[in-house]
C-alpha cells in the first residue's frame, strides 16, 4: 500500500492548482500556487506538509505544466504525466481547476498515471526548440516560392518568356540576381522587383535553413552518434525521433514501448468469432511516425536487402502499404538501439 502523500497539479499559464491524497484516498487540501520558482517551492513544501511525497501527477507537462515537472524532478521527487480526463468522466463530475487537480492525484494514487515525463533539460530540448523553427523555414520557403511561381506564370509575356523551363531549377537563383530597372513598361518593373524579393527571401530562408541544420548536426553527434550510421536517417529524421524520445529515453522500458510512441505497433482489435485480429496505430507521435516513413522510402529506394524484401513480401501478396508497415516496425525496432542510455 502507498504510504505517504500522493499530489495531483492542474496547470494553467498563471496559476498551479495542486491537490493532496492520503494513502487511502482522502482529501488532505487544496490551494493554488503562482506559476514561477517560488511557487514551485511552495507547492512542494505545502505537499510536505502533510507528510512524505510518494509522488504527483502532472497534467501537461509537455506545456504548461514543463517548468513545474522540471522543478520537482531536480528536487528528487517523483513525476507522473497524467491525461486530461476523458469526456465522460467530466460530463459526471463536473469541471473545474480543483476537480482535475484531484483527479490528478487519483490517477497517479491509483497507478493509472504511470508514464514519466520529458524531462526537457539537455541537448533534446535544443534539437526539440531548432526543429520547431526549422518546420516554420520550410512552411515559409514553400509558401514563399508557390507565390514566387504563381506570379511568374501570370506575369507579363516577356518576364513569363524569360522564365520559362525555370519553376523547377534556375528559378530562384535567377530571380535574385536580377536588377530592375524603370522602363516603358511599369507593370513589368514593378513584376520583376516583386519576383527578385521573392527570389531573395526564399535565399534567405534556404541559408537559415542551413544554420539550423548545422546546429541539430552538432547536437546529434553529441547526444547520439550511432543513429546517423543507419542506412536512411539523416539530420531531419534523427533529430525527430530523439525528440520524440526525450532527454530521458531510458524511461522507455522496451523497444515495443519505443514503436508504440511511434505510432508503429499494431493495435488489437478482435472481439468474438474475430479474435487475434489487429489493427493500424493510428496514435503515436506523428512527427516520429513521418521519420519512419521517410526512412522506409529511403531503404525501399537504395538498399538491397530492403529491395529483396519488398520483392518477397510482395510475392506473399503483401501490398506496398502494408511492406511499408512492417518496415516500420522494423527501422523502430533498429533504431531504439542507437538511443542514448543512461549512464
Amino acid at each position: 500500500m502507498v504510504s505517504g502523500v500522493v499530489g495531483g497539479v492542474d496547470t494553467h499559464a498563471d496559476v498551479h492548482v495542486a491537490a493532496a491524497l492520503d494513502q487511502n484516498g482522502g482529501l488532505l487540501g487544496i490551494e493554488s500556487f503562482p506559476v514561477n520558482e517560488a511557487g514551485y517551492c511552495r507547492l512542494a513544501e505545502w505537499l510536505a506538509g502533510f507528510g512524505p511525497v510518494v509522488k504527483i501527477g502532472v497534467e501537461g507537462t509537455g506545456s504548461y505544466g514543463v517548468g513545474l515537472a522540471r522543478h520537482l524532478h531536480g528536487e528528487g521527487i517523483v513525476v507522473v504525466e497524467v491525461d486530461r480526463p476523458d469526456r465522460q468522466k467530466r460530463r459526471r463530475l463536473g469541471k473545474s481547476d480543483p476537480i482535475d487537480a484531484e483527479a490528478a492525484a487519483r490517477a497517479a494514487l491509483s497507478g493509472s498515471a504511470a508514464t514519466t515525463p520529458k524531462w526537457r533539460d539537455g541537448t533534446v530540448e535544443q534539437m526539440r526548440v531548432l526543429m520547431v523553427a526549422r518546420r516554420s523555414v520550410r512552411m515559409q520557403r514553400n509558401q514563399t516560392l508557390n507565390q514566387l511561381r504563381q506570379i511568374v506564370i501570370c506575369a507579363p509575356g516577356e518576364v513569363r518568356v524569360r522564365f520559362k523551363d525555370r519553376y523547377k531549377t534556375g528559378l530562384v537563383s535567377e530571380a535574385a540576381a536580377m536588377r530592375p530597372r524603370k522602363g516603358s513598361d511599369p507593370i513589368v518593373f514593378t513584376t520583376n522587383t516583386v519576383i527578385r524579393g521573392l527570389a531573395r527571401r526564399i535565399e534567405d530562408l534556404n541559408d537559415e535553413m542551413r544554420s539550423i541544420d548545422d546546429a541539430l548536426l552538432g547536437l546529434i553527434d553529441q547526444t547520439a552518434p550511432s543513429l546517423r550510421a543507419c542506412h536512411g536517417v539523416g539530420v531531419v529524421t534523427a533529430a525527430t525521433l530523439l525528440v520524440t524520445a526525450g532527454d530521458n529515453p531510458d524511461r522507455l522500458g522496451s523497444e515495443r514501448s519505443w514503436a508504440r510512441l511511434c505510432g508503429v505497433s499494431p493495435v488489437p482489435a478482435g472481439s468474438g468469432k474475430t479474435s487475434g485480429r489487429v489493427r493500424l496505430n493510428h496514435g503515436g507521435d506523428r512527427h516520429a511516425n513521418a521519420a519512419l516513413y521517410q526512412i522506409v522510402l529511403t531503404r525501399m529506394s537504395s538498399d538491397s536487402a530492403t529491395r529483396n524484401y519488398v520483392r518477397r513480401r510482395r510475392a506473399e501478396g503483401l501490398s506496398t502499404r502494408e511492406i511499408m508497415r512492417c518496415l516500420k516496425r522494423y527501422v523502430a525496432r533498429q533504431t531504439f538501439k542507437h538511443l542514448p542510455r543512461a549512464a
